[in-house]
């Protein structure tokens, strides 16, 4: 009598072809990520001081002065409104009235990360002049 057997399963070859694709699709999509996250947190910090400069404009034609106080700008603070934090906790928000007609805002990165070299330190001030460090182009980057 003679058997036939259908082969089941995968072969040991075809399981390390499938792991080998599986790593190359992630070694392209993985530094792809990172990058994507990168700019979710710069967003994050650009959103949060150019609402700090509406807010604070806002306050200006209130007041006839700008204010240093993150709180009176509608940011949440812990430290009697010297600082606030950004939503996923990014950045620290920092504002300095200089004087009655210019302010200036700062949105400094608080972890070790890559980022850090690339886009630690945003800002904005009341004559809308946008800065960045140590990348002079964070404002205006896309990678």
């Amino acid at each position: 009598m003679h058997f036939l057997r259908k082969q089941r399963g995968i072969t040991l070859i075809e399981l390390m072809i499938v792991v080998v694709i599986i790593s190359i699709l992630a070694a392209v999509a993985y530094p792809n990520y990172q990058e994507f996250v990168a700019r979710a947190k710069r967003n994050e910090a650009k959103a949060a001081l150019l609402r700090l400069a509406t807010n604070q404009e806002r306050f200006y034609l209130n007041n006839n002065t700008f204010t240093d106080d993150v709180r009176e700008l509608g940011f949440e603070s812990d430290d009697n409104g010297e600082t606030s934090i950004t939503e996923n906790d990014y950045y620290e928000i920092e504002v300095t009235a200089s004087n009655a007609s210019n302010f200036t805002a700062t949105a400094t990165y608080r972890f070790g990360e890559p980022e850090k070299s690339k886009c630690e330190v945003f800002t904005i001030n009341g004559r809308g002049a946008k800065t960045s460090t140590p990348y002079t182009d964070c404002w205006e980057r896309t990678r």
